[in-house]
């Protein structure tokens, strides 16, 4: 229900245009209908004065005819005069109220009949004048007035209404597009702005400046909010990241730890099984460590985890992966894997970047060596925990044979290409 009558409302642009038309219409009605009926005013009062000026000629004209009664006379006296001015019916009449001549419009129909409606609506009564000889009324000229001036009027008149309230509404919806689009993509844009970033969190994006100076206020101030609420979500997002890299990472080192190194783990061997490539896991354990970090302290001891991470990292491909899986214990995921001599090789790397001495705090420095054991999938495992069992086995199988050396899981002994520190 909620949602019919949602979309049922007008919009702000509809109601705005809505009244300048019909602001415009109306006021354009009002001064036409106005000027209309003081035009008719007008014209009321000029038609009697005129009808007053040809009663007034014909009277002068037809009073020889009426002295003498010549009906004849009068007749064609009233019929030159009447016939060419507005007038609809004369008659002429003697002292005693005989009519000696008369002359009416001959014209007939509808149109002549509204004529003379219109006249008897709006014209005055019929014009009466005596007929005056040597200061004695000898007879009365009776007028009524024809409407076609009227007529002829007010259809121009209409006309002119209906052109002015075209004219208007033409101007007005003009006006009114021009006032909207003032008003309205300001407010379009706002709503724009503030509908991405509620439903697709795009907090970058700001309100355009506007013309009008209250609604480009409120698009500084709603721009001013977003940078507050996108600086917040920057904080937020920024401690949510390190907050995740702390859950996945290694303080001390920065490697990823267990956790992540299993999830990784997982993923790679979903994939070499889908596309049938090898995987292999490194499992690295510091022979030395213990010692040092008895001899020389904690702090030694983490130097010596930083320098084994960093050279450790430093022998890998871009795609492979170390991780600290804790105490002296270092894990290398290699993936994809084309041959188990790569796994070896890279083994070698990491045991020989072990030769340089490392430095500890104040001046001493130590040289410490790995021990490694290689497994590999699926040749020694299908799953990550017993890929890494497999790996652990193999390290300390290295351990036993040969501290700073490498082992295969599988192999009897440690590998040719095995690399050791004397």
């Amino acid at each position: 229900m909620k949602l019919f009558s949602w979309k049922t409302r007008p919009t702000l642009g509809s109601v705005i245009g809505r009244g300048h038309l019909i602001v415009a219409l109306v006021g354009v009605a009002m001064a036409s209908v106005s000027l209309t009926l003081l035009g008719v005013l007008a014209l009321r009062v000029y038609a009697d004065h005129n009808l007053h000026l040809i009663a007034r000629s014909i009277s002068y004209t037809v009073e020889a005819a009426v002295v003498f009664n010549d009906k004849a006379a009068a007749t064609e006296a009233l019929a030159m005069i009447a016939s060419t001015e507005e007038v609809a019916d004369a008659r002429v009449l003697d002292a005693q109220g005989q009519l000696i001549a008369q002359w009416q419009r001959s014209e007939k129909g509808l149109f002549s009949e509204l004529e003379t409606q219109i006249t008897r609506a709006i014209l005055e009564k019929p014009v009466s004048l005596p007929i005056e000889h040597q200061d004695r009324e000898i007879g009365r000229v009776l007028l009524i007035g024809h409407g076609g001036s009227l007529m002829r009027f007010l259809l121009s008149g209409l006309a002119g209404i209906v052109l002015c309230t075209a004219i208007s509404a033409w101007v007005a919806l003009y006006l009114a597009r021009r006032q909207l689009r003032a008003i309205i993509g300001p407010l379009r844009s706002l709503a724009s702005v503030a509908h991405a970033a509620r439903s697709e969190r795009a907090l970058d994006r700001r309100v355009p400046p506007a013309q009008i100076a209250e609604l480009d206020n409120l698009g500084n101030d709603f721009n001013a909010l977003l940078d507050e609420l996108e600086s917040w979500q920057t904080h937020l997002q920024n401690e949510n990241e390190t907050l995740a890299h702390q859950a996945t990472h290694d303080s001390l080192t920065g490697l990823p730890n267990r956790a992540f190194f299993e999830g990784r783990l997982i993923r790679a061997l979903r994939n070499g099984k889908k596309l049938n490539e090898r995987v292999a896991v490194l499992f690295l354990d510091s022979d030395r460590f213990k010692g040092i970090n008895d001899n020389f302290g904690h702090a030694s001891g983490d130097a010596v985890l930083v320098a084994i991470a960093n050279r450790v990292r430093a022998q890998l491909r871009e795609d492979d992966l170390v991780a600290r899986l804790g105490g002296d214990e270092f894990a290398v995921l290699l993936a994809p894997l084309h041959t188990i001599e790569d796994a070896e090789h890279i083994a070698d790397k990491i045991l020989a970047s072990m030769d340089m001495p490392i430095k500890l705090p104040g001046e001493t420095s130590v040289v410490t060596s790995l021990s490694i054991g290689i497994a590999v999938y699926p040749d020694h495992g299908l799953t990550p925990g017993s890929l890494l069992n497999a790996a652990d086995a193999a390290m300390y199988q290295a351990k036993r044979l040969s501290r700073g050396a490498q082992f295969t899981a599988g192999s009897e002994r440690p590998a040719d290409s095995v690399h050791t520190r004397s």
